[in-house]
Parts: structure tokens; sequence; C-alpha cells
């Protein structure tokens, strides 16, 4: 091989790897993935009676929830998605909504600038502002638009979050953030 091979050779190996860098990097900001998961709700209220029960008489039949159990779903905290920059932004609503038998963070119609890395965090703070040491970790975020749902812990004392923070872990980036009401 001549010198002038090699150079060329160099020279593709170095726009090649510039090439996949700057896919790597950009890409997220043109692809969107879309995920579209059904409101929370209570598990069944009504039990089924054993057979041989008194008034089975053969087929089942139902017990009601204890009185004062709340029926349907509760929403305890919400808050609409905020801009960050040109780059980093959201759109739509986190609902932290509480059901009988479950505890659940929704994004509900939301539109929300990908980023690679990116994961969602229940935050003391608002304004987007976050503490990984006092800030509750949620998951990865699951999409970046549509309606979908975390579930979480039932016994999650969640009066102390004031706020929704999605966040690029590779970038130390704050994607988009709701302040909870």
């Amino acid at each position: 091989m001549n010198l002038r091979t090699v150079r060329i050779i160099g020279i593709a190996g170095i726009l090649l790897c510039i090439g996949a860098l700057a896919w790597y990097l950009g890409s997220p900001l043109f692809l969107r993935t879309t995920v579209n998961e059904p409101f929370p709700a209570p598990a069944a209220a009504a039990a089924v009676a054993p057979a041989g029960s008194p008034g089975a008489l053969g087929a089942p039949s139902t017990t009601s929830a204890p009185a004062g159990t709340p029926s349907g779903p509760i929403t305890i905290g919400r808050g609409e998605l905020g801009y960050v920059d040109a780059i980093h932004n959201g759109t739509g609503s986190v609902l932290l909504i509480r059901t009988a038998d479950a505890l659940v963070l929704r994004f509900a119609d939301v539109a929300i600038t990908n980023a690679p890395d990116v994961h969602v965090y229940l935050s003391r703070e608002t304004g987007g502002k976050w503490s990984e040491a006092t800030s509750h970790y949620v998951g990865p975020l699951k999409a970046t638009n549509g309606s979908f749902n975390y579930a979480l812990a039932v016994d999650l004392d969640v009066t102390s979050y004031k706020s929704v923070v999605v966040w690029c872990r590779q970038f130390s980036v704050l994607v988009t953030w709701a302040d909870l009401h």
C-alpha cells in the first residue's frame, strides 16, 4: 500500500467514526416512540362468595367493598410538563393516581423530546431541580409520546414529593419536569 491509500483509508475511518458518533448523539432528537396504556382502574371491588355459603344458591354472588373505601381512581397530584429549552422540553400532563389497591404515576397525552438514557424520578424539589440522594427513582422513560403508567409501591409516601423529573443520565441534562399540585 502506498502512503496515499493509507491516508484515504484513515480519513474514511475517521469520518465513519464521526458520523456514527453524530448519529448516536443526534438521532434521539428525531426518533419518537409511542405507548398508549389504559387509565389505571381498581381491581375488582367485588369478591365471589364461596360455593355453599349462604346466598350462593349455586350461582356466584358478590360482596361489595367495605363502606368508606374509594371505588374509583383518585388523582392525588397533577402537573404539566415544562419547557427547558428548544431541545429539551415536554408537553402533557403527569398525574399521581391512587386506586383501592395501587399507586400509579401516569403520563397523559405527552410529547417529550427524546434523548439517550432518559429516566423518571419523583423529586422533593420543584422547578426541575432534584437530587439523586433524595429523589425516588421510578424507571426508564417508556416512550416519548402517548399515555402510559408506572406502578409505584402502594406504601410510598408521595406527600413529600413535589415534582416529576425526566432526566438524561448520560449527559446529566434535564429533559422536562412537572411540578405536582
